[in-house]
């Protein structure tokens, strides 16, 4: 009889980390970042249909990279967690830090699990509050952690290089021309010095802009709105036709 084959529970959990990891590295990076008026949301991704960013509930927002289907099924559950507390309770019993307390119990309790694979996804949770002051950020790991963020973060394939960039430039009060371009000169650094050109229709970007008279303050900006935005020297009103409040918000809700 063969002697079963020990792992010690060390390095069990340091071979799945490893696995989540990689899963998460062949994946594009994404930004999350705040603004004067909010927080954008800027990524790569050329797919039209499959979102990395997604509102949850009035003042909420979601951000993933990773595998797809697996962040999916999380975006699925919080909106369910969000619509189900807003309707027991108030809508301002929904909150970012409730939100993330729920994924960090999921993806602890999946990554902890030897029967099933962790989850190959990090996920970023952003609530807008009346003022920049009550600006929430909160970064999930695949292990379930929780880190709270303040000014910006990244996530995916080239996060570390993309962190430190963002650090090293943005600043508090930032227009939202400023901030976009600044979350597209991150994503377009590379690691020899050089920079990538990522064109307006490869790009997702989003906000939750805390000006909006809409209960709900998630909008997608694209189009002629981002092309504006991304010039050299934009127009004018091109930050204030990019929030404009005549368009209602899109549903990203099951």
């Amino acid at each position: 009889m063969s002697t079963p084959f020990y792992v010690s529970p060390q390095q069990a959990m340091a071979d799945r980390a490893e696995y989540a990891r990689k899963g998460i590295a062949r994946g594009r990076s994404l930004v999350v970042l705040q603004y004067a008026d909010g927080i954008v949301f800027v990524g790569e991704n050329p797919s039209r249909a499959l979102h990395k960013f997604s509102e949850i509930y009035d003042r909420i927002g979601f951000a993933a990279a990773g595998k797809y289907n697996e962040y999916e099924n999380l975006r699925i559950g919080g909106v369910r967690y969000a619509d189900l507390r807003g309707y027991t309770y108030d809508r301002d019993d929904v909150t970012a830090r409730g939100l993330a307390n729920v994924y960090a119990q999921t993806l602890g309790t999946i990554f902890s699990s030897a029967g099933e694979k962790p989850y190959e996804v990090e996920l970023v949770v952003a609530e807008v509050g009346t003022t920049a002051a009550g600006d929430q950020i909160y970064r999930l790991p695949h292990d379930g952690s929780i880190v709270d963020e303040h000014g910006s973060v990244a996530v995916g394939g080239n996060a570390e290089q993309i962190s430190s960039y963002l650090d090293q430039r943005h600043r508090d009060g930032m227009t939202l021309p400023e901030a976009l371009k600044l979350a597209v000169q991150a994503l377009s650094s590379q690691a020899n010095g050089s920079d990538r050109e990522i064109p307006a229709e490869r790009l997702e970007v989003a906000v939750l802009d805390r000006t909006r008279s809409q209960q709900r303050k998630f909008k997608r900006i694209r189009g002629r709105q981002l092309a504006r935005l991304l010039e050299p020297v934009p127009s004018a009103d091109a930050q204030a036709d990019a929030v404009s409040n005549d368009e209602v918000p899109e549903d990203d809700a099951e």
